[in-house]
């Protein structure tokens, strides 16, 4: 299983048409082979960061959704509506037997 926790920080006067957009790519991920979960939430500390977590079944699909159609489209839309770049951690499920503290 893969993870992909995505935080953006959105321009406030662009905060309602950047949501509004990634609504339409949210359906069209959840179409896609592999795709476990993909959902997109606001920050509670800050009203203008956006986050969206994903679970992907292998690498192999969610490097296949980066080159969809519809994320080219949001890349589009949404270049103009973020504050700063996109910070995305990729993330894969850990084997652990025992944890000690």
């Amino acid at each position: 299983m893969i993870y992909v926790i995505a935080t953006t920080p959105m321009k406030p006067e662009g905060r309602e048409a950047f949501i509004k957009g990634h609504k339409d790519c949210i359906a069209e991920t959840l179409k896609e082979k592999g795709c476990v979960a993909y959902e997109g939430h606001v920050s509670v500390n800050d009203p203008n960061l956006y986050v969206v977590v994903e679970r992907w079944e292998t690498r192999e699909d969610l490097n296949a959704h980066s080159r969809s159609p519809h994320i080219k489209v949001w890349r589009e839309l949404s270049s103009s509506l973020k504050a700063a770049p996109t910070v995305i951690e990729i993330i894969s499920d850990a084997k652990v037997d025992k944890i000690s503290a």
